[in-house]
């Protein structure tokens, strides 16, 4: 073949332009290949915002057949061509960076136009003979940009969610594993870095693991905002270019395509401008990556050391930690999760500002806001699975150095207090910490209880849940 016959010429508002013959996109994919050289981040690489306008170009197609915008051959091939984007077929196909101008326009062109092609060679025409199945006449009617991919990013969410979902709940599985091996090792707790009152470490973990639990909830309430879409809103709300029944088919349709409860925005002209999931799921996120960071900072902090630390847990070593310092090793799995968690935090504030800049009957943000929620979820999946698999499950505690911290602190004078009095504690816990020696000698010393008395108050048990204290005097 000669350099001509590589390409096929193909034209829209601007004029003529050619794309590569064998390309199953068209002349606006090719425009903002050339437009967006942003993120570096292509679409080819997220195959479920894909899927998520194979979805939504699918439902349409039924709807339109049903409404009488296209033939059923049309409908046909359309809905074979989205089950080959849905089954991972094609995503070579959108080569465009997910950053783009135009409120989402580029990435509905490039689902329109690959799906117009590949339903065109599906009814034995050529790519590009688009008077028998065109972009925008066929693929796109009854939609707007304006519809079809906030839907599209609605569904793509949803899928993410699904997927997101077993990496958190194996980090609460593994938490929960250590939390239980670790129920009999008593140690200190701490408030504001200081001594406080024993625990164990296996309450250490069960608190990790319930703090995640406890989002668990909230992101399953928070995603359940992606199964409300504005499909048949097309430009601004009003469905106009759109024919009556066409919203409730495309409804009925999408439900039947994805299994999932999918109902039909209250409001459409609020809907198309309205981004609110999106930052509702971002502020999930972000409230999850909280929690995460707050852990790793704790197992730093617990491992710390290991001679002049506390040294309460040994993370597994996992590489050198220094150039200059030989025999150093550093906590690398909760650092890197940390500057995850951090990531995710500023993502959400990017996502606030372009939700927050939306004007008039559209938010032009969109690409942005959906390109970094994708990030976000991403960036959690693979940190999770990284801290879970090459920290959590090979935490050590170190029994005996826990043992030893509670014996030597001065907080175990707080379980004296129901007892002897605050007042009283309070000296001991004094000459204890001038003294250098221990509270229960101090106590005996005092002769403020018996042996016996004493020995039966500071029981671990007796340390680690509520007990009728008063009646041990």
């Amino acid at each position: 073949m000669t350099k001509k016959e590589n390409f096929r010429t193909e034209s829209d508002l601007l004029g003529q332009h050619e794309v590569p013959a064998d390309a199953y996109y068209g002349v606006q994919t090719a425009r903002a290949m050339e437009n967006f050289h942003i993120s570096g981040n292509l679409l080819s690489n997220y195959s479920n915002f894909i899927r998520g306008m194979a979805i939504t170009k699918k439902a349409a197609a039924i709807a339109n057949v049903e409404v009488g915008m296209i033939t059923a051959e049309q409908g046909e091939a359309i809905e074979w061509a989205c089950d080959q984007l849905i089954e991972g077929k094609y995503h070579d196909q959108f080569p465009i960076d997910m950053i783009q101008g135009g409120a989402g326009t580029s990435t509905n062109m490039a689902a329109n136009e690959v799906i117009a092609n590949l339903a065109l060679e599906r009814m034995g025409y050529k790519k590009g003979e688009y008077q028998y199945c065109s972009p925008n006449d066929v693929v796109n009617a009854s939609q707007s940009t304006n519809d079809a991919y906030p839907c599209a990013i609605h569904m793509a969410l949803a899928l993410e969610h699904l997927g997101f979902m077993p990496h958190l709940e194996q980090m609460i599985s593994a938490l929960t594993y250590k939390s239980k091996e670790f129920a009999h090792v008593i140690k200190m707790g701490r408030t504001q870095l200081q001594d406080a009152v024993p625990m164990t470490l296996g309450q250490t973990f069960g608190a990790f693991a319930d703090s995640l639990r406890g989002e668990v909830k909230n992101l399953r309430i928070t995603a359940d905002e992606f199964l409300i879409v504005n499909m048949g809103a097309t430009a601004i709300g009003t469905g106009i270019c759109s024919k009556p029944g066409y919203s409730e088919a495309c409804i009925k349709a999408l439900r039947k395509i994805t299994g999932w409860n999918i109902s039909l925005a209250d409001n459409l002209i609020e809907a198309t401008s309205a981004t609110t999931c999106m930052i509702a799921y971002s502020s999930a996120m972000k409230r999850l990556a909280i929690k995460i960071n707050k852990m790793c900072n704790d197992l730093r902090l617990l491992s710390s050391g290991p001679r002049c630390g506390l040294n309460e847990i040994h993370l597994p070593e996992r590489q050198p930690g220094s150039s200059i310092m030989p025999g150093k090793v550093n906590p690398v799995i909760p650092e890197v999760m940390n500057q995850v968690c951090y990531k995710v935090i500023g993502n959400d504030m990017c996502i606030s500002l372009a939700s927050d800049n939306g004007q008039l009957e559209l938010n032009v943000m969109e690409p942005v806001i959906a390109y970094t929620l994708f990030e976000s979820i991403h960036l959690l999946e693979n940190g999770l699975d990284t801290l879970r698999k090459l920290c959590i499950d090979g935490i050590v505690a170190n029994e005996e150095r826990c043992r030893q911290l509670v014996e030597h602190s001065i907080g175990i004078v707080t379980m004296l207090n129901p007892i002897i009095g605050y007042k009283q504690s309070t000296k001991i816990a004094k000459e204890a910490s001038e003294t250098g020696r221990g509270v229960y000698e101090l106590v005996l010393e005092h002769g403020l209880l018996t042996k016996e008395q004493l020995d039966e108050i500071l029981k671990p048990e007796n340390m680690l849940q509520p007990v009728d204290l008063t009646l041990k005097k």
